[in-house]
């Protein structure tokens, strides 16, 4: 009976959701960030490297903004994933590991949680608030160091963090 149900659930449907999805790793039901990413997400406004990174950072902030649970992982996550279609995908950079290296520390420290590859975590409405406090007063700002981004997610973070796609609803 358990196995059948479960076969079951399988249908057209799901398998046409499995074979078109766009992220790197399985977006169901959890989501692999990298832990800058855990910053990045703190001033998204919809603004992105391409429409295709776009539409695909839109839907991880909305499930984040449901509560989904996040993985840590190592290297290019489910943000990343329509950038590695380009030959020289940034994604795989050293400079991007190291600041994966002091976003982990850092946000580990204000959470008071250790970020390694492997840990899962969720964010509610009282981590979020304390990520924005951290981020806002510069705490947490280290990895964004040579980001080209910097200057946007400053100004995002100076104005309290409008329009921003993770919500607090969490």
């Amino acid at each position: 009976m358990g196995a059948l149900f479960f076969w079951a659930l399988y249908t057209p449907k799901l398998w046409a959701h499995l074979a078109s999805r766009t992220t790197l790793h399985h977006d169901w039901p959890m989501i692999h960030l990298r832990p800058h990413h855990l910053l990045c997400l703190l001033t998204y406004v919809g603004k992105g490297y391409t429409p295709d990174f776009v539409h695909n950072y839109d839907r991880i902030a909305a499930r984040m903004s449901k509560g989904e649970e996040i993985e840590i992982v190592d290297g290019p996550d489910d943000i990343c994933a329509p950038l590695l279609k380009e030959d020289a995908a940034h994604c795989h950079g050293d400079s991007v590991g190291a600041r994966d290296a002091l976003a982990a520390r850092d946000v580990g420290a204000l959470l008071g949680l250790e970020i390694t590859v492997g840990v899962r975590l969720t964010l509610n409405a009282a981590r979020l608030e304390q990520l924005r406090a951290g981020f806002a007063s510069g705490h947490v700002r280290i990895a964004c160091q040579g980001c080209d981004w910097a200057d946007l997610c400053t100004d995002v973070a100076q104005g309290g963090f409008a329009g921003v796609r993770l919500t607090g609803d969490l």
